[in-house]
Protein backbone atom coordinates (compact mmCIF):
# COMPACT_ATOMS: atom_id res chain seq x y z
CA UNK A 1 0.00 0.00 0.00
CA UNK A 2 1.43 3.43 -0.85
CA UNK A 3 2.65 5.39 2.14
CA UNK A 4 0.50 8.41 1.27
CA UNK A 5 -2.68 6.32 1.29
CA UNK A 6 -1.63 4.77 4.59
CA UNK A 7 -0.97 8.25 6.03
CA UNK A 8 -4.41 9.45 5.01
CA UNK A 9 -6.10 6.31 6.34
CA UNK A 10 -4.44 6.54 9.74
CA UNK A 11 -4.71 10.31 10.14
CA UNK A 12 -8.16 11.01 8.70
CA UNK A 13 -10.06 7.73 8.86
CA UNK A 14 -8.91 6.60 12.32
CA UNK A 15 -10.67 9.66 13.68
CA UNK A 16 -13.95 8.65 12.09
CA UNK A 17 -13.72 4.90 12.56
CA UNK A 18 -12.56 4.69 16.18
CA UNK A 19 -13.12 8.19 17.48
CA UNK A 20 -9.39 8.79 17.93
CA UNK A 21 -7.96 12.28 17.75
CA UNK A 22 -4.45 11.54 16.55
CA UNK A 23 -1.78 14.19 16.35
CA UNK A 24 -0.25 14.33 12.87
CA UNK A 25 3.16 13.36 14.23
CA UNK A 26 1.73 10.34 16.04
CA UNK A 27 -0.05 9.27 12.85
CA UNK A 28 3.24 9.65 10.93
CA UNK A 29 5.09 7.52 13.49
CA UNK A 30 2.39 4.83 13.31
CA UNK A 31 2.47 4.80 9.51
CA UNK A 32 6.26 4.68 9.21
CA UNK A 33 6.44 1.98 11.89
CA UNK A 34 3.85 -0.17 10.13
CA UNK A 35 5.32 0.42 6.67
CA UNK A 36 8.94 -0.06 7.77
CA UNK A 37 8.10 -3.22 9.71
CA UNK A 38 6.22 -4.74 6.78
CA UNK A 39 8.99 -3.86 4.32
CA UNK A 40 11.75 -5.15 6.60
CA UNK A 41 9.83 -8.36 7.26
CA UNK A 42 9.56 -8.93 3.54
CA UNK A 43 13.29 -8.25 3.12
CA UNK A 44 14.18 -10.73 5.87
CA UNK A 45 11.92 -13.37 4.33
CA UNK A 46 13.50 -12.84 0.91
CA UNK A 47 17.02 -12.97 2.38
CA UNK A 48 16.31 -16.25 4.14
CA UNK A 49 14.72 -17.74 1.01
CA UNK A 50 17.74 -16.67 -1.04
CA UNK A 51 20.02 -19.07 0.84
CA UNK A 52 20.54 -21.98 -1.57
CA UNK A 53 18.76 -25.22 -0.77
CA UNK A 54 22.01 -27.19 -0.83
CA UNK A 55 23.14 -25.24 2.26
CA UNK A 56 20.22 -26.71 4.20
CA UNK A 57 20.98 -30.18 2.87
CA UNK A 58 24.70 -29.88 3.64
CA UNK A 59 23.94 -28.74 7.19
CA UNK A 60 21.53 -31.65 7.64
CA UNK A 61 24.22 -34.05 6.38
CA UNK A 62 26.55 -32.68 9.06
CA UNK A 63 23.87 -33.14 11.73
CA UNK A 64 23.00 -29.49 12.14
CA UNK A 65 19.26 -29.06 12.60
CA UNK A 66 16.66 -26.76 14.15
CA UNK A 67 17.83 -23.52 15.70
CA UNK A 68 21.49 -24.34 15.13
CA UNK A 69 20.84 -24.62 11.39
CA UNK A 70 19.48 -21.09 11.25
CA UNK A 71 21.96 -19.65 13.74
CA UNK A 72 25.13 -21.04 12.16
CA UNK A 73 24.26 -21.61 8.50
CA UNK A 74 21.23 -19.73 7.21
CA UNK A 75 21.24 -16.41 9.06
CA UNK A 76 24.92 -15.54 8.49
CA UNK A 77 24.42 -16.01 4.74
CA UNK A 78 21.06 -14.23 4.73
CA UNK A 79 22.51 -11.29 6.66
CA UNK A 80 25.02 -10.57 3.90
CA UNK A 81 22.21 -10.20 1.40
CA UNK A 82 19.99 -8.34 3.85
CA UNK A 83 22.34 -5.47 4.68
CA UNK A 84 22.22 -3.66 1.29
CA UNK A 85 18.43 -4.00 1.12
CA UNK A 86 18.07 -2.70 4.67
CA UNK A 87 20.26 0.30 3.90
CA UNK A 88 18.13 0.99 0.84
CA UNK A 89 14.97 0.79 2.98
CA UNK A 90 16.49 3.15 5.53
CA UNK A 91 17.28 5.72 2.85
CA UNK A 92 13.82 5.31 1.31
CA UNK A 93 12.20 5.90 4.68
CA UNK A 94 14.26 9.04 5.25
CA UNK A 95 13.33 10.42 1.84
CA UNK A 96 9.66 9.46 2.21
CA UNK A 97 9.29 11.53 5.38
CA UNK A 98 8.54 14.51 3.15
CA UNK A 99 5.03 13.06 2.66
CA UNK A 100 4.09 13.90 6.25
CA UNK A 101 3.81 17.56 5.21
CA UNK A 102 0.53 16.59 3.52
CA UNK A 103 -1.09 15.85 6.88
CA UNK A 104 0.25 19.00 8.52
CA UNK A 105 3.56 17.97 10.04
CA UNK A 106 6.19 20.66 9.64
CA UNK A 107 9.36 19.07 8.29
CA UNK A 108 12.26 20.15 6.06
CA UNK A 109 10.35 20.32 2.78
CA UNK A 110 7.42 22.15 4.40
CA UNK A 111 9.78 24.73 5.92
CA UNK A 112 11.40 25.22 2.52
CA UNK A 113 7.98 25.82 0.95
CA UNK A 114 7.11 28.32 3.69
CA UNK A 115 10.37 30.22 3.11
CA UNK A 116 9.73 30.31 -0.64
CA UNK A 117 6.14 31.50 -0.14
CA UNK A 118 7.17 34.22 2.32
CA UNK A 119 9.85 35.60 -0.02
CA UNK A 120 8.44 34.93 -3.48
CA UNK A 121 8.07 38.61 -4.38
CA UNK A 122 11.46 39.78 -3.12
CA UNK A 123 13.40 36.76 -4.36
CA UNK A 124 11.42 35.06 -7.15
CA UNK A 125 14.29 32.74 -8.14
CA UNK A 126 15.12 31.63 -4.59
CA UNK A 127 13.17 28.37 -4.94
CA UNK A 128 16.03 26.73 -6.83
CA UNK A 129 18.53 27.56 -4.08
CA UNK A 130 16.22 26.62 -1.24
CA UNK A 131 15.35 23.28 -2.80
CA UNK A 132 19.08 22.84 -3.45
CA UNK A 133 19.70 23.21 0.29
CA UNK A 134 16.94 20.65 1.00
CA UNK A 135 18.60 18.28 -1.48
CA UNK A 136 21.93 18.85 0.26
CA UNK A 137 20.38 18.08 3.66
CA UNK A 138 18.86 14.83 2.43
CA UNK A 139 22.16 13.96 0.75
CA UNK A 140 24.14 14.67 3.95
CA UNK A 141 21.87 12.31 5.86
CA UNK A 142 21.59 9.49 3.29
CA UNK A 143 25.07 9.40 1.77
CA UNK A 144 26.94 8.47 4.98
CA UNK A 145 24.49 5.62 5.51
CA UNK A 146 25.16 4.34 2.00
CA UNK A 147 28.90 4.81 2.47
CA UNK A 148 28.85 2.79 5.70
CA UNK A 149 26.92 0.04 3.90
CA UNK A 150 29.49 -0.01 1.10
CA UNK A 151 32.34 -0.35 3.60
CA UNK A 152 30.50 -3.17 5.35
CA UNK A 153 29.94 -4.97 2.05
CA UNK A 154 33.64 -4.59 1.16
CA UNK A 155 34.65 -6.03 4.52
CA UNK A 156 32.40 -9.05 3.99
CA UNK A 157 33.59 -9.68 0.42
Amino acid sequence: MPQLVLLFLVYFDATRAWGLNLDARVAAVIVFTLWGTAELGDLVRAAIESVPRHQYLSAAALGIEGHALYRHVVLPQALRGLIPATINLTNRMIMTTSLVALIGVVEVLKVAQQIIDANRFEYPSAALWIYGVVFLLYFLVCFPISLAARKLEERWS
